[in-house]
């Protein structure tokens, strides 16, 4: 069993930055893919960023070169440090792992910008 925690979300002005973090304890795999996925009122979960143990990212083309994933593989915590914040950014932000056919996700954080 994998337990993930996010923290950092919060309410931010259009412009602005925030950092999310996600701690996982339990039974971790090193080649776990770690990620941040988002849902809306209204929407669909969607995917942000994701991360491999190697650093390989990959990220939804609504955030590029604005949001940026990381990891510590020695803490177990994945970040999502966000800039240039937009109201269309609003959402529960949501930490996910997945290795093979297991997957697990947070509880989610929300996140909300102001204009």
């Amino acid at each position: 069993q994998v337990q993930l925690v996010e923290s950092g979300g919060g309410l931010v002005q259009s412009g602005g930055s925030l950092r999310l973090s996600c701690a996982a304890s339990g039974t971790i795999f090193r080649f776990a893919v770690m990620g941040w996925y988002r849902q809306a009122p209204g929407k669909q979960r969607e995917l942000v960023a994701t991360i491999t143990y190697e650093d390989n990212t990959n990220y939804a083309d609504s955030v590029k070169g604005r949001f940026t994933i990381s990891r510590d593989n020695v803490k177990n915590t994945v970040y999502l440090q966000m800039n240039s914040l937009k109201p269309e950014d609003t959402a529960v932000y949501y930490c996910n792992y997945k290795v093979g056919s297991f997957t697990s996700w947070g509880q989610g954080t929300q996140v909300t910008v102001s204009s």
